[in-house]
Formats: C-alpha cells, sequence, structure tokens
C-alpha cells in the first residue's frame, strides 16, 4: 500500500509543476492585459468548469499539468488584446514567467526540505588520509574550504564530492583560508590513496576528509536553499553537456513514467513516511528547476524556442520594417513538436523496459 501512496503522491506533484508553470504564463498574461481563454489544472475531459468573466476555469480528468490558452496565440486574431499583437517586452514576459513560477516553486520545495535538516555541511578540510602526506607538502592544510574546482564553485560538501570526482588529476584548486582565497593551480592529485570501505571493497580518494558542520538557523537555512537551487541549476546543465559529448545515453534519461517509479521507489524505501515524503520533495524540487531550464532551451516548441523567435522577429522588424509572418514560427514549433512527441515515446518506452527488468 505504501508504493501505491508514494506513487499518486509522484504523479500528483509532477502534475502541479506543470500546473505552476502554466500558471506563470497565466498570472502575466492577466497582469498585462493580454486575452486568457481558458486556464486549465489538469489534462483530457473536463470534470469541472467555471466561465469567470472571459476566462474558462477548468479542472480536467487527468492530472498531468495544465495549459493556459491566450487569444491569439499561434493563430492570427483581430482582438487587440491577442497574444501576438502584444509588444514584445510583454510577449517575453510572459514567455519567461512559466520558467520563472517553476524556479521558485523549486526554491520553495527546497526550503521546506531543509527547514526540516538539523546541519548543513560546508567542502571545510577536515584531514587527511593516511598517506597522503604529500597534499599538506603542497599546501593544503586543515580548516582550508574548498572555494573552486576548476572554476565551478563549491558551497557545500557535496559540491567538493561532485567536481573533484569529475576532474582529472591535475586540478585549479582555489581554498578559503582565514577569509583570503588562495590559489592552488595546476594541483597534483594523482597520487591518490586506497581506502578500505566498510563492506571491504578498496576506493581511491583524493586523499583528504572534508565536511564542517553548520548548524541550522533561518540564515543558514535560507543560504543553503539558495546554494541547492543553483546546483540543481548546474547539474541539469553538466547533465546536458554530458548528453552533447556522449558521456549518458538514452538509457539514463527518465520521461514521466521513469520518474514516477523512481521517486516512489525512494519514498517507499525510507524508513518512516515523513522521510519518504521529504524524499520525494528533495526529488520535485530539483525536477521544478529542471523544468525551469529546460524549458528556456532555444528548441523550437519550447517557451525558450518561442523567445528565440522574437528576438528573431525584432530583427527582422529592425531590418525590413515590416513583421515576420508567424506562419514560420507556427510551421516549425509543429514539425519539432511532433519530434518531440516521438522522442517522449521513445523515452516511455525505455522507462517502461527500465522498471519490468
Amino acid at each position: 500500500m505504501t508504493i501505491v501512496l508514494y506513487i499518486v503522491i509522484a504523479i500528483i506533484l509532477f502534475g502541479l509543476l506543470i500546473a505552476v508553470h502554466e500558471f506563470g504564463h497565466f498570472f502575466t498574461a492577466k497582469l498585462l492585459g493580454i486575452k486568457v481563454n481558458e486556464f486549465s489544472v489538469g489534462m483530457g475531459p473536463v470534470l469541472l468548469k467555471k466561465i469567470h468573466g472571459e476566462t474558462q476555469y477548468s479542472l480536467r480528468l487527468l492530472p498531468i499539468g495544465g495549459f493556459c490558452s491566450m487569444e491569439g496565440e499561434g493563430t492570427d486574431s483581430d482582438d487587440p488584446r491577442a497574444f501576438e499583437r502584444q509588444a514584445p517586452w510583454k510577449r517575453f514576459i510572459v514567455l519567461i514567467a512559466g520558467s520563472g513560477m517553476n524556479f521558485i516553486a523549486g526554491f520553495v520545495i527546497f526550503l521546506i526540505v531543509f527547514s526540516q535538516t538539523a546541519a548543513f555541511s560546508l567542502p571545510v578540510i577536515t584531514g587527511f588520509i593516511d598517506g597522503a602526506d604529500h597534499l599538506v607538502e603542497e599546501g593544503l592544510r586543515e580548516g582550508d574550504q574548498i572555494y573552486s574546482v576548476n572554476g565551478s564553485r563549491t558551497y557545500t560538501s557535496s559540491d567538493a564530492q561532485l567536481f573533484l570526482s569529475r576532474a582529472g588529476d591535475i586540478v585549479d584548486l582555489e581554498v578559503l583560508r582565514d577569509g583570503k582565497r588562495i590559489d592552488f593551480p595546476d594541483f597534483d592529485f594523482s597520487a591518490t590513496v586506497p581506502y578500505t570501505n566498510e563492506d571491504g571493497t578498496i576506493s581511491y580518494l583524493r586523499g583528504i576528509y572534508y565536511g564542517e558542520a553548520v548548524e541550522n538557523t533561518v540564515g543558514t537555512t535560507l543560504q543553503f536553499t539558495w546554494y541547492q537551487t543553483i546546483d540543481s541549476v548546474r547539474l541539469v546543465w553538466i547533465s546536458l553537456g554530458d548528453l552533447i559529448s556522449g558521456a549518458a545515453g538514452l538509457s539514463d534519461l527518465s520521461g514521466p513514467i521513469g520518474i514516477v517509479s523512481t521517486v516512489s521507489s525512494l519514498g517507499a524505501s525510507a524508513s518512516t513516511v515523513g522521510t519518504g515524503i521529504l524524499t520525494v520533495l528533495n526529488i520535485m524540487a530539483f525536477i521544478a528547476i529542471n523544468l525551469a531550464v529546460m524549458n528556456l532551451l532555444p528548441i523550437p516548441a519550447l517557451d525558450g524556442g518561442r523567445i528565440f523567435f522574437l528576438i528573431v522577429g525584432i530583427i527582422y522588424k529592425l531590418i525590413f520594417h515590416k513583421q515576420l509572418d508567424p506562419k514560420y514560427e507556427n510551421a516549425i514549433n509543429s514539425v519539432v513538436f511532433v519530434l518531440l512527441m516521438i522522442f517522449m515515446v521513445v523515452v516511455a518506452v525505455s522507462d517502461v523496459l527500465k522498471i519490468a527488468t
């Protein structure tokens, strides 16, 4: 029964994240005087609807998102309040507001999770593994806070772990010592130190222990919530880079089916229901940030692609002194939308196969 509970929670939260995205479009459109024909929570057949003013508010059967239908969006309309007839700055605000709401949602969810955390961990060197004397000889000291690794800022111990694990043997390291930043260019980590784990296996470590606890206060909670939000943005970019470079493939991707499966499994494996819910919320916060970043990519049919065409339209008008015919954008969006749907089906099939095996 527990796994069913977490599946339901994951589906509802995933749908809410998409609905929050659409609410960003809806709220800013209303604020800027753009006509909204319908705002819907959920997709599919209408369960409940109410018309208030010029807008229909709907609750639909499938809890997998929602939509904000604005007048003249993707079509020609004579209504002066149609989306396509608005000034470019208004359209830009409406288009970016969806991702903005996802970013805010991610921050708020992380804040809820971190408010239940007893302490946070700074990437401060607390000691050296036996056999790592060479690191001291090269200049590292206990109490040094790892400030950046190969130019990537480290805010938490998990940051240091991530970037050190991805770095090579020679690292551009910067530490914070007594309030001053000290640079160690081309720091040699090649002489790794073998370490015996509790299960008897051998790991080759960088030779340092790090992690200094910081007590949970209102200030540190807000600070580390912001750090985690920024880290989530960076993780999305790192993942995209791995996909482009070939370091990650289709098997590493997950769509809604895979996400719900993973979230529900992790939640159900937690020691208590409360811990399970916090685990689910933590993952959902990361997904919210993921949606914010991905939707701003300059890909047709996504908000980022529409912003790209908006900028192209402005440049076109400056050069040729006339509006760019929206039929070109609509045609490209339609083709890419079909391709994205095919891609989502492929990912969904991959998710089902992974679950089945």
